[in-house]
């Protein structure tokens, strides 16, 4: 765990402000069948995968390096990769795993998902962490990375000793979750009444 996590500014007056309301958010966790029984067992998972965070983002990491094409947006306009870069978001990954599965999804917490969805975009990439890389991540690719950032977790859900059951019910609440985040985060890609 960090003491400090570079960048991280949640509940801070720096975060942009969400423009959605809590209304818009219950209404994307129904469609997302996300239930109270689900935050359950995210807090759940959050104590399964507290251990093993290091390991998951050696994953998910070994996973972007090995794609160019995902490599890019941890790059220099030239494609070198930048190494402070990497460690710096990698911090706010591990923080992100924390926050996912203990935190209230509440205005704040909604709030948060707006400033990391603009970090992505022309907006506001690199601005955080002071970096010369590639100006916008495709909206594409924040939607397909829900794949990876789910199949992978399983692994780690179901290495402490839950029964079967369990962990399909960790995963599922992750699965929602991150589906969710997602879909928070592409928003300032959309026009406001596509949206």
């Amino acid at each position: 765990m960090y003491t400090t996590v570079t960048g991280y500014t949640y509940g801070t007056e720096e975060v942009a402000k969400s423009p959605l309301s809590m209304e818009h958010l219950s209404l994307l966790k129904q469609t997302v069948l996300f239930t109270e029984e689900d935050e359950k067992y995210l807090h759940l998972a959050g104590e399964v995968l507290q251990d093993q965070i290091d390991a998951i983002l050696d994953t998910w990491y070994s996973f972007v390096a090995s794609h160019p094409h995902l490599a890019q947006y941890f790059s220099t306009p030239d494609n070198q990769l930048i190494d402070e870069y990497l460690a710096t978001v990698r911090q706010r990954f591990y923080q992100w795993i924390l926050d996912t599965c203990n935190r209230s999804y509440d205005q704040t917490w909604l709030d948060y998902q707006q400033e990391i969805g603009l970090r992505h975009t022309y907006a506001k990439k690199n601005q955080t962490d002071h970096v010369v890389s590639v100006p916008h991540i495709g909206l594409r690719y924040m939607i397909a990375f829900i794949y990876p950032i789910t199949a992978t977790i399983k692994p780690f859900l179901a290495s402490n000793g839950h029964d079967a059951e369990e962990v399909e019910k960790m995963y599922q609440a992750w699965f929602k979750s991150v589906t969710l985040q997602v879909t928070l985060w592409v928003y300032p890609y959309a026009k406001d009444n596509y949206f």
